[in-house]
């Protein structure tokens, strides 16, 4: 491996970049999360209410994944009205803005707070809504142009998933505050994924982007079998491929990008250590990649903090960071004039002194 570059460069805070692997509550701030809980009488773990961040190193066996879900669902148990939904919109768009994000496709899965807001059409019309508010006035505000992605989770049945795929159809668009993606979340190891199939076969015929996770929790074959059973545009992780040059093989010939996510990685105990991480093997495959959080609630690790990990810790030159980039603004589904211009924007930053 290149050995790691010193940390001067070009301002990663200026590089155009898209953002299309951050769910929906973990993009909260922890300070929104906390007056959520407090507004609603709501009793968070010590980690989110004193500790920052609550989850460092969970582990990948079973009981990291389940202290990092306990953490998640007590997040999103505080999300309980209209406000609280928009409140994270627009906090997310505003966040990724200021670091350089010039697109953003939030993942949400609107079962989880149907409860609270009168089912799962209106709780994903509320987002929607407040995602074309926040991105109409993104040129005055800073913030990032946001799109959704719905996403079913693995731990319900494939026929609740069918049921999101149909009202993701309904919203499908191709602008800031439409539905662009339909996606597959949650624990890898629960659930068959061929039984999802369906699913995204209606999302793809409304012509949504198939971006379901796979390839963190489990290794290789976890892939091979989502390209085969799916025929996906992103896989959300995707980094275990590397373990099969096979697999990663098949992965960089079916054109399919990965929504690489560093600091979850190492938060999960997928890898150790930021050096473990196989980001250049899967670049020099040839893959696309777009860097994301995931998470940055629960790891205190936010899009940029992806691209200074790139840099200092795997030896990303300004020259490769720049076509991290790039890969990230391929694979996203922003609309073809803003696509264009963050890519002549990414060559101006490349042009400018270092």
């Amino acid at each position: 491996m290149t050995a790691p570059s010193p940390e001067a460069g070009r301002p990663l805070v200026s590089l155009p970049k898209a953002h299309l692997h951050l769910h929906f509550t973990g993009s909260a701030r922890v300070e929104t999360i906390r007056d959520m809980a407090d507004k609603h009488g709501l009793r968070l773990p010590d980690s989110l209410r004193t500790g920052y961040p609550p989850v460092l190193s969970a582990g990948k066996d079973e009981r990291g994944w389940f202290r990092f879900q306990r953490l998640y669902d007590a997040a999103r148990h505080c999300v309980r009205d209209e406000e609280d939904m928009r409140r994270i919109v627009r906090e997310a768009a505003l966040d990724d803005g200021a670091e350089g994000s010039r697109w953003l496709e939030l993942q949400v899965d609107p079962t989880s707070y149907a409860p609270f807001l009168g089912g799962i059409t209106p709780t994903l019309e509320i987002v929607l809504d407040e995602a074309r508010a926040v991105s109409s006035t993104a040129a005055r505000t800073g913030a990032a142009p946001v799109a959704i992605v719905v996403a079913a989770s693995r731990i319900r049945h494939p026929l609740d998933a069918r049921t999101l795929a149909r009202l993701a159809a309904r919203y499908a668009g191709s602008g800031p505050g439409t539905v662009v993606g339909f996606g597959l979340s949650n624990d890898e190891r629960r659930g068959v994924t061929e039984e999802f199939a369906p699913a995204f076969a209606i999302a793809e015929r409304a012509g949504l982007a198939l971006v379901p996770h796979a390839g963190e929790l489990l290794g290789p074959a976890a892939v091979e079998t989502t390209l085969a059973a799916i025929g996906p545009d992103r896989l959300g992780h995707g980094v275990r491929s590397v373990e099969d040059p096979r697999v990663l093989d098949l992965v960089a010939g079916s054109g399919v990008a990965l929504e690489v996510c560093p600091g979850s990685n190492i938060a999960m105990g997928v890898y150790d250590a930021a050096g473990d991480v196989p980001l250049r093997r899967i670049v020099e495959a040839g893959v696309d990649v777009a860097l994301g959080a995931d998470d940055p609630l629960l790891f205190d690790s936010r899009l940029l903090d992806q691209y200074t990990l790139a840099r200092r810790e795997l030896g990303f030159g300004d020259a490769e960071l720049a076509e991290l980039a790039r890969g990230s603004i391929r694979a996203s589904r922003a609309p073809s004039d803003l696509r264009a211009a963050a890519l002549a924007d990414v060559d101006a930053w490349l042009a400018a002194p270092a």
